[in-house]
């Protein structure tokens, strides 16, 4: 079908009309993804943050069509969902460590949408290609003080992420005593919540056992999931994560 110039024009306006009504229209297309284009639109607000590594760098462990969608869709959305929950409300301004401190049992859409950012975002950091084996240095020998070796940590961490029931994250985390410990949490929820987790403090490694986490990949097989996500744990990380709790 051959268009004439004023046609041409007239389709040209309302397709860029349309771009400027939807901003968040480019960040659906494949290419836009692989940019990992950022959800922000204004200066106080939330953004998406990017990945320190391409989508692919995490196979065989996890496979890149899961982490597409898995960071430009799902953490995405929590980040869209988070700006809009707190716009006019008390949580507006805080930091989102602050809004973990703060919100309730009955702030829904904040507590889902701020927990799936902070964990989400806590979770890219603490993955790395290239990675894995174990901690060294002080990170190491806390580890061995709490659980007695690395390899009974491995054995009650891989436990709470897998018994874990539905939706949720294992996490290991540093209290108030400064002392490490394990835990679950349901849903978006994290040991940061004050006022909803049950065991608080600080988590230094989190593992999502959500199923878009792994089910493209492992399908219902959430224990090789885990299995294998220790030969992507970025421990450099997680011992800066420790230190600065510890400070």
């Amino acid at each position: 079908m051959t268009m004439n110039k004023r046609e041409f024009i007239k389709v040209s306006g309302a397709v860029a009309a349309g771009t400027l009504l939807n901003p968040f229209m480019a960040c659906t297309s494949k290419e836009d993804s692989q940019k990992e284009e950022e959800t922000k639109q204004g200066a106080t607000e939330f953004v998406l943050p990017k990945l320190a590594y391409g989508f692919d760098a995490l196979e065989p462990h996890i496979d890149k069509m899961t982490m597409e969608i898995h960071h430009g869709k799902h953490h995405a959305g929590y980040v869209r969902k988070l700006n809009a929950a707190i716009a006019d409300t008390k949580f507006a301004g805080m930091t989102l460590e602050e809004i973990m401190a703060n919100v309730g049992e009955n702030d829904t859409a904040v507590r889902n949408n701020g927990g799936g950012h902070y964990n989400h975002s806590l979770f890219w950091s603490v993955i790395a290609p290239n990675a894995g084996g174990q901690p060294t240095g002080k990170l190491a020998e806390a580890i061995t003080a709490a659980f007695g070796s690395f390899e009974s940590f491995q054995e009650q961490f891989t436990t709470a992420a897998k018994t874990r029931f539905g939706s949720g994250w294992a996490w290991l985390a540093l209290n108030a005593q400064n002392q490490l410990f394990i835990s679950s949490t349901p849903n978006q929820d994290n040991p940061l919540m004050s006022n909803i987790a049950s065991e608080k403090g600080t988590p230094i490694l989190g593992i999502d056992v959500w199923e878009h986490a792994y089910y493209l990949k492992y399908q219902n097989l959430r224990g090789d999931y885990i299995n294998s996500f220790y030969n992507i744990i970025n421990w450099e990380e997680v011992a800066a994560r420790f230190d600065k709790a510890m400070a």
